[in-house]
């Protein structure tokens, strides 16, 4: 019954790992690092017709060039508040429309810009560790109450302890791995 309940926990836990590594994959790709990712606009949103639309489902988004984006929408009566809201985003990027299309070309990142965006894959790389820290503290309250209460051994403890800090090691290092490539993407001229 215990090792049913032991798995479960272990499940769950390995679930919370893959969620924060997926959830740092998604902040990077964020990232506007001098060559056009389509992902950075694909969270803005505009008022449709009364309903907040995101992008991606109003429009055709296609990288042409290495560094422009383009954005064909459907509904060309958007035109201008698609614009607007891009520019509202924040990303840097000034949204340039033909009446047909809006083109978002990229400008060549400046060294104190690469490290400013540097810093902030820090800080995203440093928040998802801490998120696996925390579901690794939380599985392993559960299994120490549960060698407290007789219902798991000693040595069933340490090598539960054992497991879930392999895969906590395996997370990080797939977490590190993937904020060092994108600083690498960051800094390269």
């Amino acid at each position: 019954m215990y090792s049913e309940e032991i798995d479960m926990y272990l499940e769950e836990y390995n679930e919370d790992l893959k969620k924060a590594m997926d959830h740092h994959k998604d902040e990077l790709l964020q990232i506007r690092a001098g060559r056009a990712n389509p992902k950075i606009i694909e969270r803005i949103v505009v008022d449709y017709y009364g309903t907040m639309t995101p992008i991606n489902q109003m429009a055709t988004i296609s990288v042409p060039e290495a560094r422009m984006i383009l954005v064909s929408l459907w509904d060309q009566s958007m035109l201008k508040t698609v614009a607007k809201a891009i520019e509202a985003a924040n990303l840097g990027l000034n949204p340039s429309d033909d009446g047909k299309v809006i083109r978002l070309v990229f400008p060549q990142l400046t060294e104190e810009r690469r490290k400013e965006l540097a810093k902030e894959v820090s800080k995203m790389t440093e928040s998802a560790k801490v998120v696996c820290r925390n579901a690794r503290r939380d599985v392993l309250d559960v299994f120490k109450k549960m060698k407290k209460d007789s219902a798991i051994t000693e040595d069933e403890m340490a090598r539960l302890e054992k497991d879930v800090q392999k895969s906590l090691d395996d997370a990080i290092a797939l977490i590190d791995k993937n904020s060092d490539a994108k600083e690498k993407e960051i800094m390269e001229v």
